[in-house]
Formats: structure tokens, C-alpha cells, sequence
């Protein structure tokens, strides 16, 4: 094998590394977050988040996630929402956050699963909020049964769970990779290899079957 063809191989192998780790997430990374709602059957586009408003990879937190007053808003519907989370784009089911027939006071409550640096899913909830919750954020209390108070405010918990360690998508990705370097060096290899052979084969069967007529036109 030449020099030129090790030189492809090692780019190549390079090149499916960088994407990996381009794909990966880190601890403590802003997993990217949209929103959207629903109120009547008028939806909004996806909206994304501000940072601030986002899970962190591998880290339980809390944030205090604001929403607009939808527009037609008269309070006799049900107003719902539904998130989208990394760059996956995986999506909640649609949450009831106002005009729910209960009179506490709501909280999202998010489950994202990962495994080693892989984002795998997300699922969420709308739960009461717990009275030690209420204690600390009074003013979401206060706010949510304002009913000319707007944004809204509701407390999102994102919890992570850890899954198993073995990552798939990243093994396909180095498994497919690798056989497609290995095919295309084997087919140069044997391209060159066989160069002598096709050379030694025209010329025995091509030149020589014309020699014939050339000589019998020479004649």
C-alpha cells in the first residue's frame, strides 16, 4: 500500500473522529431548547430558548420558565405547551400549564435520558407544585392566578437519568466509516496490483488479434 493511500486512511479516520466529538455533549453543556404553544387550534412556530431557560447536560436543575399570553387569550380554554429539546429535536407531548380544572399551582417536571456524551430522549409531565416549592417561589403562586398578569411563570425541574454506556449511533458511525475506508483501500490496492496483469492481458489479446490485419493489409 503507498504512502499516499496510509495518508488517505489516517484523514479519513481523522475526519469521523472530529465529527464524533463535534456530535458529543459535555458536561455541564446547554442542551439547545424550543417551546411552542396551543391555545383554541392556533399553534405557534417552535420558539427557541435563552440559555438560562435550557437543561444542562448530566445536571438536575431548576428554571423558572416564562410564557406569553397567547393570542385570543380569554381564559375559557386551556393553554397548552410543548418542548423540544437538542439538536435531536426530541419533543414533549402537549402540557396543560393554564386553565387546568385543578386549583394548584403547576410545575413541569422533565426526565432527560443520556448515556456517556449521548443525548437519548426526554419526557415530561405537568405535576402540583410541592408546598416547600411554593415556600421558595412565592411569586409564581401569586403571578399564575393573576389573570391579567402576563408572562406567566412556571417552574420546569429537568432530572437526568443515565442509561447504559454503550454508544450505538457513535459504534455505527466508526463501524460504517471504517468498512468504507477499508473498501476503498482494498479497491486502490487491488486496482494497483492488477495494473501489470490488465497491461500484460490487452496487450497479448488486443494487439496481438490485430496484428493479423495489419499484416494482411500490408501485403
Amino acid at each position: 500500500m503507498t504512502p499516499a493511500m496510509w495518508k488517505l486512511i489516517i484523514v479519513t479516520f481523522g475526519l469521523l473522529a472530529f465529527v464524533e466529538r463535534c456530535l458529543a455533549y459535555g458536561q455541564g453543556d446547554f442542551v439547545p431548547m424550543s417551546r411552542r404553544g396551543q391555545y383554541h387550534s392556533l399553534r405557534t412556530k417552535w420558539i427557541d430558548q435563552l440559555g438560562r431557560h435550557c437543561p444542562r447536560f448530566g445536571i438536575d436543575n431548576e428554571v423558572v420558565l416564562p410564557l406569553p399570553k397567547p393570542q385570543g387569550y380569554t381564559g375559557a380554554d386551556p393553554y397548552k405547551i410543548s418542548l423540544q429539546f437538542g439538536s435531536e429535536k426530541y419533543q414533549t407531548p402537549w402540557l396543560f400549564v393554564i386553565g387546568r380544572s385543578s386549583m394548584d399551582v403547576p410545575m413541569i417536571d422533565v426526565t432527560l435520558r443520556y448515556a456517556g456524551s449521548e443525548f437519548l430522549g426526554s419526557t415530561a409531565k405537568v405535576v402540583s407544585m410541592p408546598d416547600s416549592y411554593l415556600k421558595e417561589h412565592p411569586d409564581i403562586k401569586t403571578n399564575y392566578w393573576e389573570p391579567n398578569s402576563w408572562p406567566k411563570h412556571i417552574l420546569v425541574r429537568y432530572s437526568w437519568e443515565e442509561g447504559s454506556e454503550i454508544d450505538v449511533a457513535g459504534g455505527l458511525y466508526v463501524l460504517f466509516g471504517s468498512g468504507l475506508v477499508l473498501t476503498v483501500a482494498m479497491a486502490l490496492h487491488i486496482l494497483q496490483s492488477s495494473k501489470d496483469k490488465l497491461s500484460r492481458f490487452i496487450k497479448e489479446n488486443v494487439v496481438e488479434t490485430a496484428m493479423p490485419a495489419e499484416e494482411a493489409k500490408v501485403e
